[in-house]
């Protein structure tokens, strides 16, 4: 159990894109760089729209150089198994000793289901209902084993405890899934589920599965609307809001050294562009920015894309973090080992242990 989310505690990610890198082992050292700053996590995009790697089978690779940093690949759920996709995710959870997570993401063009052929392209708000049912199905299906379901017995030859596996027989909009799945709880119960929040057929979704919810907002007051806004619907579905954590999704510029920040760009707020809003300056003004906007409480913390990663990630760690970690504002250790620990959110009871579910 993880201690209680405080006001205090200040969540930073990064993301990892490189522009045509398919060499798995380009993504180690910046990862590792973060993980030497003692952000939350790392996400890897992904998408069907454009040719690259795949983000989880390259953050796979990365989780074994690394020990700490939670890894977050993005995971498109149209035209993809539900089935597999979980079972995709749990496996990373595995292989990073309870670090993973994936970023919730849908698949709106024609162009994009012929490579597919199994269905035409469908609006966003069908889309994204659908990506909530796979964010149900999985839950279900990383609780279908209960913790203790392997035994691993030599001497009657049983690997498993049948009675502590679980049917989850869910029937969504589009699929089917009966269960159990075949790979293990993982050790954080539930990889944690990010989505990117900022348009409206997402947001529901992020109020009611998300963990961490992604919003690319312009100035404090807009995102602390929309904090609001995703908390409120979170309660509405049933949850803890405190459950939910919002990051304010920037895209960072940080330039050629310590320069105050372009107009627009500083401490009043980012300029929204084409590619989201823009941060451009120095990292001193960017950490003032961070420092700001969380203790105004607009938001739990920012995820940041750098404009050129290594650059910008190596001026980000050991500019803006450090600084930040000068002043207190930032933790210098990791209090604990998994992605949900780094969070402060508590790992998910078996819903199928604690309600008795049928097998």
């Amino acid at each position: 159990m993880t201690a209680p989310h405080g006001r205090g505690l200040l969540h930073l990610a990064a993301a990892l894109d490189q522009q045509a890198a398919f060499d798995a082992a380009s993504y180690v050292g910046p990862a590792q760089l973060a993980e030497r700053g003692g952000l939350d996590f790392v996400t890897l995009g992904d998408t069907f729209a454009r040719p690259g790697p795949d983000a989880l089978a390259v953050l796979s690779r990365v989780a074994p150089a690394t020990r700490r940093i939670g890894l977050v690949p993005t995971v498109t759920t149209t035209h993809t198994e539900p089935f597999h996709v979980q079972a995709a995710v749990a496996t990373l959870d595995w292989v990073s000793r309870g670090r993973a997570g994936w970023q919730l993401d849908v698949s709106t063009t024609e162009g994009e289901a012929r490579l597919f052929g199994r269905r035409h392209a469908a609006p966003a708000d069908a889309l994204w209902r659908e990506a909530g049912e796979i964010a149900e199905v999985a839950a279900r299906l990383w609780d279908s084993w209960e913790d203790d379901a392997e035994i691993r017995d030599e001497a009657t030859g049983r690997f498993v405890d049948r009675d502590k596996l679980h049917h989850v027989d869910f029937r969504g909009a589009t699929f089917f899934v009966k269960g159990p799945s075949i790979v293990p709880r993982p050790p954080q119960g539930h990889p944690v589920r990010v989505v990117d929040a900022t348009e409206g057929p997402a947001r529901r979704v992020a109020a009611r599965y998300a963990d961490v919810a992604l919003v690319r907002v312009v100035g404090p007051a807009q995102a602390r609307a929309v904090r609001a806004e995703l908390r409120d619907a979170a309660a509405k579905f049933g949850r803890d809001p405190d459950t939910l954590r919002v990051l304010g999704s920037l895209v960072v510029d940080l330039g050629d050294g310590e320069r105050a920040a372009e107009p627009g760009h500083g401490g009043g707020g980012p300029r929204q562009t084409a590619q989201g809003p823009l941060y451009r300056g120095g990292p001193v003004d960017l950490a003032e920015l961070i420092a700001a906007w969380h203790a105004s409480e607009a938001v739990d913390g920012f995820y940041l894309a750098p404009v050129e990663p290594h650059r910008d990630l190596e001026r980000l760690v050991n500019g803006t973090v450090a600084l930040l970690q000068h002043r207190g504002l930032f933790r210098t250790f990791y209090p604990g080992s998994t992605l949900r620990e780094h969070l402060g959110l508590a790992r998910p009871a078996n819903q199928y242990a604690v309600t008795g579910g049928a097998s």
